[in-house]
């Protein structure tokens, strides 16, 4: 079985030696809860939910989703019907399609995708911790010529 089919080339050709790569080829059909720990290449169908607090889901072309995925980072090509909720980067190719609320840091969605529900783009935790004084914006100078630069 050739694993890059499962997401046509959208997979990395090296992997990081520090944890492994689960694949779960497009005929798996599971009703339940998938947990992992590292990276899930998943291109089957589930009923139920995917959950990683610190891992890396792919989700390929034939994969379909009916409940809750909650992942640390989500690259999507395939059918979710579900909330999705990322705590770092949430990728919606364009083959995907997204029916379901959808929470992340950051949200990436390609042309062609098709996403029915409301996105909530969650603030970065690091600028949560700080506690910057708010400084007012700069008042316009009056009275003064423009300057165009050459």
């Amino acid at each position: 079985m050739n694993l890059n089919n499962l997401t046509s080339g959208f997979m990395p050709e090296n992997t990081s030696s520090s944890g492994s790569k689960n694949v779960l080829a497009n005929d798996v059909d599971i009703k339940g809860t998938i947990k992992f720990e590292n990276e899930l290449i998943f291109d089957g169908k589930i009923e139920g939910e995917i959950v990683s607090d610190a891992g890396s889901l792919t989700l390929g072309k034939n994969a379909d989703v009916h409940g809750e995925v909650k992942t640390k980072s989500l690259v999507v090509h395939g059918n979710v019907t579900g909330n999705i909720t990322v705590t770092e980067r949430c990728e919606l190719k364009a083959s995907s399609q997204l029916t379901g609320d959808l929470k992340a840091m950051r949200i990436i969605i390609e042309e062609g995708a098709t996403f029915i529900g409301k996105s909530e783009v969650t603030p970065n935790k690091s600028t949560k911790t700080e506690s910057r004084p708010a400084t007012p914006a700069p008042e316009p100078r009056k009275n003064q010529p423009a300057t165009a630069a050459a």
